[in-house]
């Protein structure tokens, strides 16, 4: 299983690149400025919701934020809309705020493979499941501002590519590698034009790049590249580093609709990619999500969270 020669060329020259060593592995230099009593706030009692919390980084994710007082929410799979419309109406009912939402859920999916529901699998996963929930939570997040925030796990893969309104990847060569970056390159302008939208709302948006971390997700999505890099990446634990970072710090010492890597605001492009541009897209494509989101058939759900005690 893998992706194509050609996108998996791009995916390891990005890798390479000499602008992207650091960007890619080298927690260890740059822990050398990490602060530690950045990490040692408390958030007791604060609600923290983490999509794709089963595994890997969203499970190290709200193993740390527990571990410092929060109620953490756990949702495991985000790829049904209507699921994830039933979890948001159930939740909802609880009336309780919602202090951080760690978008973080994510996929990549070789193949072309078609939701229930009629979307392609990676689009449902990383862009439209993540897009609705965080819509639904929105007025639950609100009941907690001004401390409210929505941290997205992106990825530097979407350093690649620009921003596409062709958004499941209607090419008739399906190439999961690119469709993920591609999604990862949404979830960065969603997070820019959600903290425009709601600058006002006190909330704060943030996405960011964890480093390609050991994680299954990697092994099983991309194992060459995961065997051949294999005790150069990432832990779990120093993928979800800057997530709990961007959890814990005072909103003033952040940058809503900013781009973070080792817990510093970080380019969102790269020089001569030619992506910058493409942004002007966003408007479109969130008027496409609202379509899709709104259109999207509810049903009964098997839909499970589980609730973090430490």
């Amino acid at each position: 299983m893998g992706g194509s020669i050609s996108s998996l060329s791009v995916f390891a020259a990005a890798v390479e690149d000499s602008l992207l060593p650091g960007l890619l592995f080298n927690v260890r230099e740059h822990s050398k400025n990490f602060k530690p009593e950045d990490m040692q706030v408390q958030i007791e009692g604060k609600n923290c919701i983490v999509t794709g919390a089963n595994s890997g980084i969203g499970y190290a994710t709200a193993e740390g934020l527990a571990s410092r007082g929060a109620n953490v929410y756990m949702v495991c799979d985000i790829s049904s809309i209507s699921d994830v419309k039933s979890f948001a109406s159930r939740f909802s009912s609880k009336d309780v705020p919602i202090h951080v939402l760690v978008n973080n859920a994510g996929l990549l999916e070789n193949k072309r493979l078609i939701t229930s529901e009629g979307y392609e699998m990676n689009f449902a996963v990383n862009v439209l499941g993540t897009y609705t929930l965080t819509q639904l939570m929105l007025p639950l997040l609100e009941k907690a501002a001004p401390d409210a925030r929505v941290i997205t796990v992106s990825s530097g893969g979407m350093y690649t590519v620009p921003l596409m309104e062709d958004l499941q990847f209607s090419g008739d060569k399906f190439d999961g590698v690119v469709q993920y970056a591609r999604n990862k390159r949404v979830q960065v302008a969603l997070t820019e034009k959600w903290a425009d939208m709601y600058k006002d709302k006190g909330i704060g948006f943030y996405s960011m790049h964890p480093g390609w971390a050991e994680t299954p997700g990697v092994a099983t999505s991309l194992p060459s590249f995961s065997k051949s890099l294999s005790g150069k990446l990432r832990t779990s634990e120093e993928g979800a580093d800057t997530v709990i970072w961007l959890a814990l710090q005072p909103k003033e010492k952040l940058v809503s609709g900013g781009f973070y890597f080792d817990r510093a605001e970080a380019s969102k492009h790269l020089p001569f990619a030619g992506t910058k541009g493409s942004h002007a897209a966003i408007d479109s494509i969130d008027d496409t999500l609202k379509t899709l989101s709104v259109y999207s058939h509810n049903y009964s759900s098997s839909f499970r969270v589980v609730e973090m005690e430490v």
